[in-house]
């Protein structure tokens, strides 16, 4: 049968019938409508779409960084490293990149900061040979420096109103293994088509019609759309609109501008309460990387994050993880980005995430901390919609060992609850890293996981224990200054014996630890085994109101002069322990803790510049003394164990044992508090040498390897203090009978000037003082030697030898004994 084609005269006759005409302009409305509402669309789509970009795609947030990081002449460094860490502070090898450039020579690195680089950075050369700068010479005057400064590192973004956190990257910086990965895993055609695949549509329904599962054809386009402009809604309005959309973008931007959005856009997850978006945060969470350092392998992972986020998360299902990144893998060898070999061995490679997970990438509870003081002292700058710098104290290497350190001390304390018959909660950890004179924080800890618990530890107010006593001590030393009489020195001695103490009409009866008693102890022998009884008899004999108020003049206000007061019954944070601690590493002068350097404005005007608070607290010789008797802690009494973990620096600290464990402890260098216990004040069964003392000691070694703190010298006794070697039993100038003589520190003038009584003869040793002008009259003083008034005299290096009067009968001596006698024990006042 064959079909006859209208003619078109015939055509033209049916458009003549009133039939046609009626049909023909309905068509003719209907293609008008069509082309109108199209066109609406359109303009509405295009305006909105242009707001957007005119805007800016994403909202502007203040970036939190850390400390500038030095490099000095001599330290070890290859030129592959100092790339490593110019690429994490956002430099390339593009000279119009504005945070800055670098460029790699045979003998060094070239060094150019941008217009976004820090206020104090220079260009330079840092010159290498065999890992190791050998020479530093600034391009700004064309001089050498023994240091340079690296700009802050990038902490983190402060999170927008969402709770979305992005770092920012150009296409540029985006590896050219993470484009293939991407493009594998979502839109391999992407570079070729016009916003639309056609073969991937076609081979969707395909899919859906035969197979009766889903199967994505969206374009990377159309997801970029949706995430800006549009809902997840699955309705045909939606997509409609994502069509009109997509077509806009394809009109209006590059193809790399469109990858460069989605690539900062994109969701890859949650951390902590805040979800990750864009490769370049992701990078960060997960690996601990700059985008630019990835490997295939941790390219493919993060690539395979797009599809299902929160399921393939590899911290907490690795195994799914794996899965999905071997298929982004095999699309990468398929599609030829990838060879057979380079397949094999990446899909074999376990996910190494980086070391404490997303703590040691940003400093959480550190930047919790940050926020909150922007928050209460710059109330009226919103650091959510603006772009502002916040420079900090934070030192990024020190806060990567903090991380280190706390995970491998938590898993000996695990280890040990484990040994025990009751089964307890998971314990928690607080750190606090000071520089012990300026009080800047260097590290900081709040929790073992920040994404389990965002409570910060070091702000949580519990029971300081021993770590409470240096104030008890050196209140008690301070008398000698107050011109009490005895005075009150290291020798000074009590009974450690079980003993009721009334105090305002009440009874306070404490008790040793182990109710062990000692028999009689001195005050240095007191504070390093951490006795009990002897706290509070010195606390009694010093004044509890004279311990209250040093106690609050270091910053901790809570504390009440009581006789529980002496072995820190009043609540303190970690944090203000650590500022409280800082009179003893200071000279007896207290530094208030501080977290913001400075804030500048995204024109690089500075809003904010840190000015210290600092006030006195003891004198200087008092501040000493009682650091003298702390680091007899470390070398004989409770905290020797860090001396039998390897830690060898000259050091001072505390343990403590309260419902918690706890230690502090400082160098010339850093300051360092440790707390560890139960969130819900449980009891603790461990003391702070078992829990607390390890971690301390482990992030003390891995601290002082980095040049900058390095360094780490003896503390240096001010003017006015006196040393003398002393017998511990009698607490007199010891003789060459003194079985175990040491060296004691006085304040010049409380020294004693009696020989030891219970080992007479022989000869004793006298270091580094000198007597008063005036010396008072000591014969009718106790065996202790205290003194009615004390001497600020300068210190003397010499020692002079002593010989004692030997038991005789009663016979007339020699002249020339008599004589050697009397000229040896007047040198001692020359």
């Amino acid at each position: 049968m064959r079909v006859q084609v209208p003619r078109p005269a015939s055509f033209l006759r049916f458009l003549l019938h009133p039939a046609g005409k009626i049909i023909l302009a309905i068509a003719t409305v209907a293609l008008l409508s069509g082309i109108g509402v199209f066109t609406y669309y359109w303009i509405h789509y295009s305006r909105l779409t242009d707001q957007k970009l005119k805007e800016g795609p994403f909202a502007e947030t203040a970036q939190v960084l850390a400390t500038p990081e030095p490099v000095s002449v001599g330290v070890t460094l290859t030129a592959e490293e100092l790339v490593a860490s110019l690429r994490r502070r956002g430099y390339t090898e593009a000279r119009s990149n504005r945070m800055g450039w670098y460029h790699v020579r045979s003998d060094g690195v070239e060094v150019f900061p941008g217009v976004d680089a820090y206020s104090t950075s220079e260009p330079g050369v840092i010159f290498l040979d065999k890992g190791v700068v050998t020479r530093i010479v600034s391009n700004r005057d064309n001089t050498e420096r023994q240091r340079f400064f690296l700009d802050p590192e990038l902490i983190t973004n402060l999170f927008d109103r969402k709770r979305e956190k992005r770092r920012i990257i150009r296409f540029g910086d985006i590896p050219k293994i993470q484009i293939q990965a991407l493009i594998s895993a979502e839109d391999k055609r992407f570079f070729e088509h016009a916003g639309f695949d056609p073969i991937r549509i076609v081979r969707t329904a395909w899919v859906d019609v035969t197979q009766n599962r889903r199967y994505g054809a969206s374009t990377i386009s159309m997801q970029m759309a949706r995430m800006f402009w549009l809902s997840q809604d699955k309705t045909w309005q939606r997509k409609t609109a994502e069509v009109m959309i997509t077509l806009q973008l394809e009109h209006k931007l590059t193809k790399e501008q469109i990858f460069e959005f989605y690539c900062n856009q994109v969701d890859l997850g949650q951390r902590k309460s805040f979800a990750v978006r864009g490769f370049g945060e992701a990078a960060q969470v997960y690996f601990g990387k700059d985008l630019r350092e990835l490997r295939v392998d941790e390219a493919a992972l993060l690539a395979g994050l797009i599809q299902r986020p929160n399921y393939l998360n590899p911290y907490r299902h690795p195994e799914r993880a794996t899965q999905r990144r071997n298929i982004v893998l095999q699309l990468m060898r398929d599609n030829g980005y990838i060879t057979d070999n380079q397949f094999i061995e990446a899909s074999k490679l376990p996910i190494k995430l980086a070391e404490g997970g997303v703590e040691s990438s940003d400093a959480p509870y550190f930047v919790d901390l940050v926020y909150d003081d922007l928050q209460e002292n710059f109330s009226d700058i919103d650091f959510q919609t603006n772009s502002y710098r916040v420079y900090t104290t934070l030192d990024m290497k020190l806060q990567r060992d903090a991380v280190e350190a706390v995970r491998i001390g938590m898993e000996e304390v695990d280890g040990l609850l484990a040994k025990k018959r009751k089964k307890y909660p998971e314990p928690q950890v607080a750190m606090v890293v000071l520089d012990p004179a300026t009080a800047e924080i260097k590290a900081l800890i709040g929790g073992r996981n920040y994404g389990a618990s965002q409570l910060n530890r070091v702000l949580a107010k519990r029971q300081p224990g021993s770590i409470f006593k240096p104030f008890v001590f050196a209140a008690a030393l301070n008398t000698t200054l107050e011109g009490r009489s005895p005075a009150i020195t290291p020798v000074s001695q009590v009974s450690d014996e079980s003993t009721t103490f009334y105090y305002d009409g009440q009874e306070y009866q404490p008790n040793n630890y182990h109710e062990k008693f000692n028999g009689t102890v001195s005050l240095r022998e007191s504070l390093a085994k951490s006795l009990n009884i002897p706290t509070v008899k010195f606390g009694e004999m010093a004044g509890f109101d004279s311990v209250a108020a040093i106690a609050k003049k270091a910053g901790l206000e809570s504390v009440r002069a009581t006789p529980a007061m002496a072995l820190g019954a009043y609540e303190v944070t970690p944090l203000a322990i650590a500022g409280a601690y800082t009179i003893f590493s200071n000279g007896g002068v207290y530094a208030k803790q501080n977290f913001v350097r400075e804030i500048r404005s995204a024109s690089g005007g500075q809003i904010y510049g840190y000015r210290p608070q600092r006030r006195d607290v003891l004198d200087p010789r008092i501040a000493y003394m009682t650091l003298n008797l702390m680091q007899e802690v470390l070398r004989s009494g409770t905290g020797a164990g860090a001396r039998g973990r390897g830690f060898g620096l000259p050091a001072a600290g505390k343990t403590g044992t309260s419902h918690d464990a706890w230690f502090a402890g400082f160098t010339t260098k850093l300051l360092c508090i440790v707390w560890v216990g139960f969130d819900n004040n449980q009891e603790l069964p461990l003391e702070g040498a078992q829990a607390a003392l390890p971690i301390w000691t482990e992030f003390m070694k891995r601290a002082h390897r980095y040049r900058e703190y390095r360094g780490a010298q003896e503390f240096e006794p001010p003017d006015g203090i006196a040393t003398v070697d002393i017998d511990p039993l009698s607490g007199q100038l010891a003789t060459g009978a003194c079985p175990k003589p040491r060296p004691e520190v006085f304040i010049a003038g409380t020294q004693p000037l009696e020989l030891c009584h219970l080992h007479g003869s022989g000869r004793s040793q006298v270091a580094g003082w000198d007597a008063p002008e005036t010396a008072p009259d000591t014969a009718g003083q106790p065996a202790t030697g205290q003194s009615a008034q004390p001497a600020r005299t300068p210190r003397s290096r010499r020692t002079d030898e002593i010989t004692a009067a030997p038991k005789q009968p009663q016979t007339a001596p020699r002249k020339d004994e008599k004589k050697g006698f009397l000229e040896r024990f007047r040198s001692i006042f020359r």
